[in-house]
């Protein structure tokens, strides 16, 4: 068993199969999960785990170079807004149905417990040279 880091198997496993240019979508428990990517649910219950510890946890693990959420996050969720706007600087926005569908673009979902609207994002991963 790893000391540190992400210890959830499933997830560790699938992090470790991305690559440059690879798209994994965080997203709240309300969010229509895709057909194609691979799944690690990690949700429990209503709020746990956070779609903050959530990314912050991901971040701490993937080069990101880019992220896009839902335009509605801003006025429907202004607390996840923030948040991807302090962790992510340059974030795109479009509508959610438009994130809806790039979501079946990505190559990874993590499903958090979230339970507030709009806490999504696709991320695509970087290089860390």
């Amino acid at each position: 068993m790893r000391k540190a880091g992400i210890l959830n198997r499933h997830l560790a496993g699938a992090l470790a199969e991305l690559g440059h240019g690879d798209g994994v979508l965080v997203c709240d428990a309300g969010m229509p999960v895709p057909a194609g990517p691979r799944l690690v649910d990690l949700a429990f219950r209503a709020g746990v785990p956070s779609f903050a510890e959530v990314l912050d946890g991901l971040l701490d693990e993937l080069v990101v170079e880019a992220g896009t959420a839902a335009d509605e996050v801003r006025a429907a969720n202004p607390g996840a807004a923030a948040l991807l706007a302090g962790r992510l600087p340059d974030l795109s926005y479009v509508p959610h149905e438009e994130l809806k569908a790039l979501s079946a673009s990505a190559r990874l979902v993590v499903r958090t417990g979230e339970a507030r609207p709009f806490a999504n994002v696709l991320l695509r991963c970087g290089v860390f040279f």
